[in-house]
């Protein structure tokens, strides 16, 4: 085992440890542009489907690097690949605070930031942290996922008062100072697999091959060396590629708009910022519990569960536009963010277990392609519809059936006929 060091515990739970402060500042970086999208709106006047154009242009220079992101941590491992977005997002951070034009925003707070976080959130968290745990995959990346919600709670509520008091400007510069300071030292620690320091997935004693093989319901499929290309030239992989799609294609439509909605109909700024903070804390313990039930009932199961609470969250913002109710409010933070959310538990497994292997990175980077362009679609296409129609009503719907058609796709992917997780691991043959 090369570069084997004894150590007195499993090294993969501290890099969900450094993953759980990661997510925790990093995601709600890019999550505070709802946050940012009406003191921006009031102070250039713009469109709203051009302003909230920013944050989708984020997601297509994702989509574009997202392969890439794949490919780079395939060959250089994960240090290099976290760190280069931690540099990307405080940059643009730093410099969005001296926009003075719609291009500039664009470059900044959408080029910058957006292909920043696509190296250290979840695209990046998932495609190393699934290397480190078979038996409890979904545990491990819900623990390290869930400290969005923590972030939320502390992050976002204070970049509020940032920006009431001293600007929205002001708010990017410390948020980018905060990404850096904080970020940069943390994700040094970062290794790329187990076997790189002599142990085995899991901290499991015994053989690294059986501990990987363990979970193998089609051998043949297994045993093939997935490329991209071969990835490529299956049904699966788009049938991947439109559950994520579709999934984030709802997400971000509610996420981005959320806030400006919330204020449209009744409810004052600061109550509508705390509500997208508690939408994330209460996905805690939703994304550990599901992330755990995961890895018991399968992914399929969960992914289920995530999107069916999009649908209901959407419902939820359709009747809130009567008029301010608290039930109605609370059923909306609940369902996106205790179930809802969940999808982030099983988003890389996923992928991980259909196409394990050398390449799978760029395998994973390549269907979060597809999540990215839904997650640019979801916020520009609500953005349009509300300027074309002054309502958000037909965008939560097309929301509700995007996130039914996930659903059906991830299901017919069916993770579960290739590799099963550990809690049905034993009642399955081998084929």
């Amino acid at each position: 085992m090369r570069g084997s060091i004894r150590l007195p515990f499993f090294y993969g739970w501290l890099l969900v440890g450094i993953g759980f402060v990661t997510m925790a500042v990093g995601v709600n970086a890019r999550t505070a542009f709802s946050l940012l999208f009406p003191p921006i709106l009031d102070e250039f006047g713009w469109d709203r489907g051009v302003t909230a154009g920013i944050f989708s242009f984020g997601f297509l220079v994702s989509a574009v690097v997202t392969p890439y992101v794949g490919r780079m941590m395939d060959r250089r491992g994960p240090m290099r690949v976290v760190e280069l977005g931690v540099v990307a997002m405080a940059a643009g951070l730093l410099l969005a605070a001296l926009a003075r034009a719609k291009w500039q925003l664009y470059l900044t707070l959408g080029g910058l930031v957006g292909s920043g976080i696509n190296c250290l959130a979840y695209t990046g968290q998932s495609l190393y942290l699934t290397r480190w745990f078979v038996r409890r995959r979904g545990l491990a990346l819900s623990i390290a996922f869930s400290g969005v919600g923590l972030g939320s709670v502390t992050l976002l509520p204070w970049l509020q008062s940032v920006i009431d008091q001293a600007g929205w400007r002001t708010a990017c510069g410390w948020l980018g100072i905060l990404v850096l300071a904080l970020l940069g030292p943390l994700n040094l620690l970062l290794k790329r697999q187990p076997e790189d320091i002599g142990q085995a997935p899991d901290g499991l004693p015994g053989p690294i091959a059986a501990a990987r093989a363990a979970n193998i319901v089609d051998s043949a499929w297994a045993a093939v060396d997935w490329t991209l290309g071969r990835a490529l030239r299956t049904a699966r992989f788009w049938w991947l590629a439109l559950g994520y799609f579709c999934g984030l294609f709802s997400w971000y439509a509610v996420q981005v708009h959320q806030t400006k909605y919330l204020i449209e109909v009744g409810f004052a700024p600061g109550e509508a910022a705390w509500a997208l903070g508690l939408v994330s804390l209460v996905a805690v313990p939703g994304q550990i519990a599901f992330g755990h039930l995961s890895d018991r009932i399968g992914r399929e199961w969960v992914w289920m569960i995530g999107n069916l609470g999009f649908v209901a969250c959407c419902l939820a913002l359709v009747a809130l536009y009567q008029g301010p109710s608290a039930w109605l409010l609370y059923a909306m933070i609940v369902t996106q963010g205790t179930f809802g959310y969940s999808l982030t538990s099983v988003m890389g497994a996923i992928p991980a277990e259909i196409f394990e292997g050398r390449h799978v990175g760029s395998i994973f980077g390549t269907v979060m392609l597809a999540a990215i362009l839904g997650g640019a679609a979801g916020p520009w296409l609500a953005g349009v519809v509300h300027d074309l129609t002054a309502s958000y009503s037909s965008a939560f719907w097309a929301s509700a059936a995007s996130s039914t058609v996930s659903v059906v796709a991830i299901w017919i992917a069916a993770p579960r006929r290739v590799r099963v997780v550990a809690g049905r691991a034993q009642r399955q043959p081998a084929r």
